[in-house]
């Protein structure tokens, strides 16, 4: 079967799911040269951001990250240095940030996956209704081989409906993987950042900026 018996048997579903097809594909293009070219902090990082903070320069390391992880942090630097002493709040805001970048057109390949099988179905159930309309008319004197063409043409939208869906939701699943990585290494850099930044002995922070910030459950939903 070419294509274009594919497209002429499976009528109007199939040209809607071509369009899903498209969508997806230029959401996942455009999703993966992005996440190829974000950027990422070295192995090191880490190690070379705690030593740094202990000697009270953070700027050394900071100014040079590169990534969601580099723009969390620097700006968390920034916001320290014009007086701001809840950098828990601050990661919240820019870790969220962050995350809502990563995960663009995440929701829409979301929908596209999980209903072109939904709609692969109702393609069928168009078809078989077509089908035994014909057979009523006929009064039950149908050929065989014509009713079962009939009916493998029915199904044709549910199979493309799968091929569409499959390949969409196990990408979108990596994306997701891919992006919660991401997440979890900002929390670990924001962990660091909260706990280990020198403070300024003249703009101490309150009991309660100093319970938020020291606990580590306080940055788990900064991202």
């Amino acid at each position: 079967m070419i294509v274009t018996d594919i497209f002429d048997k499976g009528g109007i579903i199939v040209w809607i799911l071509a369009g899903y097809s498209f969508i997806a594909l230029t959401i996942l293009f455009e999703r993966v040269i992005r996440f190829t070219f974000m950027g990422s902090p070295a192995r090191n990082t880490e190690h070379n951001l705690l030593e740094a903070l202990k000697q009270c320069q953070p700027d050394t390391i900071i100014n040079n990250m590169r990534g969601p992880e580099g723009r969390l942090l620097q700006g968390m630097l920034q916001a320290s240095k014009d007086g701001i002493h809840d950098l828990n709040r601050v990661a919240i805001r820019l870790g969220s940030f962050e995350l809502n970048k990563m995960e663009k057109g995440f929701r829409t390949l979301s929908f596209l996956g999980n209903t072109a099988p939904l709609l692969g179905l109702l393609g069928t159930i168009i078809g078989m209704i077509k089908a035994f309309m014909v057979i009523e008319q006929a009064g039950g004197q149908v050929d065989a081989q014509a009713l079962a063409g009939g009916i493998w043409e029915a199904m044709l939208t549910t199979g493309v409906g799968l091929a569409v869906a499959i390949p969409v939701l196990l990408l979108l699943h990596l994306l997701e993987s891919t992006a919660d990585k991401r997440a979890q290494s900002m929390r670990n850099f924001a962990s660091i950042m909260i706990e280990y930044f020198p403070k300024d002995n003249n703009n101490l922070p309150t009991e309660e900026d100093i319970e938020a910030t020291h606990h580590r459950n306080g940055v788990t939903h900064a991202v």
